[in-house]
């Protein structure tokens, strides 16, 4: 009897342990993945006014109401920065981890008829879902950057530094510990459909816990400790930092945080791994 691999391109197999994450697989479908892509970028701004200019409309709006409320209204304060430059560099970074997070987390459900039919690496609709957010932030990011140029040319006082160089590697921070929690949560709504209900409520809680409307140097120290616990804590405070020349600087404490990132993300594969062998029968 001849052998499988020389009658078939690709043999499908049952996955045997919760390690056999198969991510090679994922590089062989890429093009299926950026075919995701296009479609969730295109499918959410179809048949709207105002198509990807929501991307910058969205963040101006976050802007102004945070400024006028915690700003003007409730005096906070935001490290002698412009409130409308403090409150925008938290805000672009925040919703393209809250973004991801959210897509991410309903992949099971979202997607159960298209999963049940056909054969393709399951991780394949949350990446693309990252990277389709990924674009999103791009255009928030470039509209942060002409608002910082125009405080600039205004005579403001603000101090970009050499840390930078450093975007990528917060940018891809963000990326993972979305992935991560989203795709833990997409296992876990397999079997506990109610979850769905609180991620939204939970992104909501979750931003008070990280340093988006406030420094981290207007904490008091006994708290200090506790919000450092956030992983996203000091990934905005150097993005603040880099671009804006203020902000808590501890490199023990952005790889503590790499390093909690990392965790979550390998956990969220495991989990993810783990489900996708027979969550047809459970959604």
């Amino acid at each position: 009897m001849p052998r499988l691999s020389k009658d078939w391109t690709i043999v499908i197999k049952p996955k045997t342990n919760w390690f056999d994450l198969k991510l090679r697989e994922l590089w062989q479908y890429r093009d299926l993945v950026m075919l995701f892509v296009k479609r969730d970028f295109v499918a959410i701004y179809k048949q709207t006014i105002l198509g990807p200019l929501w991307h910058v409309i969205q963040p101006l709006l976050t802007t102004l109401t945070f400024t006028f409320i915690f700003g003007r209204i409730a005096g906070i304060s935001t490290d002698g920065l412009p409130q409308f430059l403090f409150y925008m560099s938290g805000i672009v970074m925040w919703t393209y981890f809250s973004r991801c997070l959210v897509a991410t987390s309903g992949t099971f459900i979202t997607n159960a008829q298209m999963l049940g039919k056909v054969y393709f690496p399951r991780i394949a609709i949350p990446v693309s879902l990252v990277i389709s957010n990924l674009v999103s932030y791009l255009i928030q990011f470039l509209f942060f950057i002409i608002i910082l140029l125009v405080y600039i040319l205004k005579g403001v006082t603000v101090h970009p530094n050499i840390y930078i160089l450093l975007m990528p590697v917060m940018v891809f921070l963000l990326a993972m510990l979305g992935l991560g929690l989203g795709i833990i949560v997409s296992a876990l709504t397999t079997r506990y459909r109610d979850l769905k209900f609180l991620v939204q409520f939970g992104v909501q809680l979750f931003m008070y816990a990280t340093p988006v409307i406030y420094p981290l140097s207007a904490i008091p120290g006994r708290y200090k400790s506790v919000l450092m616990m956030n992983p996203l804590t000091s990934v905005i405070e150097l993005f603040r930092y880099a671009f804006l020349g203020s902000g808590t600087i501890d490199m023990g404490m952005l790889l503590r945080s790499s390093l909690t990132i990392l965790a979550v993300f390998v956990l969220g594969l495991i989990m993810f791994n783990r489900v996708e062998k027979n969550f047809i029968d459970t959604v």
